[in-house]
């Protein structure tokens, strides 16, 4: 079986993902692999055979997505064009993280597209959903990178085809301490918005790992770091008393497994991080609107507070996969008998 793996390349939580998932892959058939986007900094250690500028957002700094560089960045032309690239036809089936170019491929050349992301099954009538409806987001959830079947990660297994988040061998191999600083991700806000509310809870050092700087300083008791290729923050948050993120999926995950406590501030206008702060609000993690100087108070209680979420995230990667592949090869044998008989009338 040939088998082409498309990852998402915009946020670094798809390419982590894929870190576990690739091996998992090659152990059962010969995978090529597909990235579009260009918002990362997590680096596969596999060669990538296509790379496509795809659909991206880009973060601002205001903590929301910058709409207008987003628009700029996505030209329709260039778009249909790499879909046209994309020989999807070469494979027997495609397997996409949250991918569009693959997948448009695929729906114009009917061709096996399997999603197994996060944002696949986050319409799935099961999953905690948010409290305000926005037919817009949902539409782009379902026809961002359509698909023919979904599986996918989540905090909690709320269906059969809903699987315990992929948790990285960086961070399962950590040794886990409990020092006195919180580590803070919080790509779509500028160094300045989170050094003037995190500086006014005194008595705490926040190490903060930054996509808007290019070298490590300090305001009063405020750490920022650069976040390099080659260099993560997989032991900060491993050796930290708290992680303060956003309500994406990996980060929060990888804290949880690491037994921190743990605060989600969701993007604004990410109606994906809307989804996951609902769920994670359902199981326990404080969840705040947005990080200002009127939320102060919330994440001095949280600082206050020894309230850490429990839960399990076994290493299931081969299972998983093995899963959805003998899923794919029955279906294939099943349509080609049908097909076969229709022949034969």
């Amino acid at each position: 079986m040939k088998i082409l793996y498309a990852i998402q390349g915009t946020g670094n939580g798809h390419l982590s993902r894929a870190k576990e998932i690739i091996p998992a892959l090659m152990n059962r058939a010969q995978v090529d692999i597909l990235i579009s986007g260009t918002e990362s900094q997590v680096k596969l250690p596999f060669p990538i055979k296509y790379k496509f500028k795809g659909i991206g957002f880009v973060f601002g700094k205001n903590g929301g997505i910058n709409y207008y560089q987003t628009l700029q960045e996505n030209n329709i032309f260039r778009i249909i064009n790499e879909i046209r690239k994309c020989k999807v036809s070469d494979y027997d089936i495609v397997i996409n993280d949250f991918e569009p170019i693959s997948a448009w491929a695929c729906y114009f050349n009917n061709i096996v597209c399997v999603s197994l992301s996060h944002q696949s099954i986050l319409l799935n009538k099961n999953v905690p959903k948010p409290s305000k409806k926005n037919r817009i987001a949902n539409f782009i959830l379902k026809n961002y990178a359509p698909s023919r079947d979904q599986y996918g990660f989540h905090f909690k297994t709320y269906d059969k085809r809903i699987f315990p988040a992929v948790i990285r061998q960086e961070i399962r191999k950590q040794k886990i301490k409990h020092k006195k600083y919180y580590t803070v991700y919080l790509p779509s806000y500028s160094d300045e918005n989170i050094i003037k509310v995190l500086s006014q809870i005194k008595k705490v050092k926040w190490k903060v790992f930054s996509k808007h700087c290019t070298k490590p300083y300090q305001r009063k008791n405020v750490f920022v770091k650069p976040i390099k290729p080659n260099e993560s923050s997989e032991r900060s948050m491993a050796w930290s008393k708290g992680v303060l993120c956003g309500a994406g999926f990996e980060t929060p995950a990888e804290a949880l497994f690491l037994k921190k406590k743990v605060m989600v501030i969701p993007m604004k206008g990410q109606y994906e991080q809307a989804y996951n702060a609902e769920s994670l609000k359902k199981i326990g993690v404080p969840v705040i609107k947005k990080l200002g100087k009127k939320q102060v108070v919330a994440i001095e209680k949280w600082v206050a507070s020894n309230d850490i979420v429990d839960l399990s995230f076994p290493d299931k990667t081969q299972s998983i996969v093995d899963k959805i592949l003998t899923s794919h090869i029955i279906t294939t044998h099943l349509s080609n008998e049908v097909f076969h008989s229709l022949n034969n009338l």
